[in-house]
């Protein structure tokens, strides 16, 4: 019984360390939803995530169908601080419209993002209730503080180029995005929601304003679900769209996903789905890691005084008198 709660003791100390670093010891998607976490890769720590989607658009008042497909990248890397992250994020479409007069095609990029995001705020960083050693209940059980998020601020710029059909104006420009993000962790993590509120293409003629809930739930060690709602109004579009899907973790640095989304409105009606995969290098992470702990040791012996390898000395041994 002893053994059982020095083991418990030590997997709820460890347990934070999943939640409170940037760096985590599995990957941190922000797919298969559209949200942005609050939280960064970590420094040095490169990822990439990547999907494919089919979409169909049926508009009653335009009278047309559209059905096509596209892809989306997003590139994202910790540099210069543990709580700072640079995002690409790119979006290419192709679709074909139908209506009762005429026929074309419509393919470009639909989003063109790069900014950073940055962690003002981590109230899982210094936890000020230890674990209780006689309690699961007590450990897992609602917290008032869980109510307290993480917040993180993104600041980017649209590009878009000149003739791109989904854009209001046939010019090129760039124009600002700006983000708020917020992000709880409910049930010892394994419930997480994040919040986004945006303001996009600012000082255009039209500009965006939005949010995204996002709420995930960690099945097990492998599988995630979430169901999200997405809102944007602008004078030159407006919708709602709620979406869910699933991932699976194939390694620590690897996922998959699926999702579907659709909207509740018929100018137009949309439907689409997708699958994705995110990946992240981590190595020259944990070799800075395993510099800093070499640091530490030589500082913890200053004469630099190696220990002693018994195994190799007696391999010399056999060597000389063998």
């Amino acid at each position: 019984m002893l053994k059982i709660k020095n083991l418990l003791f030590a997997l709820l100390l460890l347990l934070p360390q999943f939640f409170f670093a940037q760096y985590t010891d599995v990957i941190n998607s922000n797919r298969p939803g559209e949200t942005m976490s609050a939280y960064a890769v970590g420094k040095s720590v490169i990822q990439g995530e990547i999907g494919v989607y089919g979409i169909k658009e049926k508009h009653d008042l335009l009278n047309y169908d559209a059905s096509g497909f596209g892809t989306d990248l997003s590139i994202r890397y910790g540099a210069f601080l543990e709580k700072l992250e640079f995002i690409l994020d790119l979006q290419y479409q192709m679709e074909n419209f139908d209506t009762p007069y005429t026929s074309y095609k419509k393919n470009n990029f639909r989003q063109t993002v790069l900014g950073a995001k940055y962690l003002i705020y981590d109230p899982y960083k210094n936890p000020s209730k230890k674990a209780n050693i006689y309690s699961y209940r007590a450990n897992h059980s609602f917290k008032w503080r869980e109510l307290i998020p993480a917040v993180s601020i993104f600041a980017g710029a649209n590009f878009v180029g000149a003739d791109n059909p989904y854009y209001f104006s046939p010019d090129g420009a760039i124009s600002p995005k700006v983000a708020l993000v917020t992000q709880n962790l409910f049930g010892g993590g394994r419930w997480v929601f994040v919040t986004n509120i945006i303001a996009d293409y600012i000082g255009t003629d039209y500009p965006s304003y939005g949010y995204i809930l996002t709420l995930t739930h960690g099945f097990n060690a492998k599988w995630s679900g979430f169901v999200e709602n997405q809102g944007y109004k602008s004078d030159f579009y407006s919708d709602a769209i709620v979406r869910g899907g699933a991932a699976y973790l194939l390694s620590p640095n690897m996922q998959v996903d699926a999702s579907i989304s659709t909207n509740f409105k018929n100018t137009p009606s949309i439907l689409y789905g997708g699958v994705g995969f995110s990946w992240r290098y981590d190595q020259w992470y944990k070799n800075k890691q395993d510099e800093n702990k070499a640091r530490d040791r030589a500082k913890k012996n200053p004469d630099n005084e190696k220990a002693i390898d018994y195994q190799e000395k007696e391999r010399k041994r056999k060597a000389k008198y063998e």
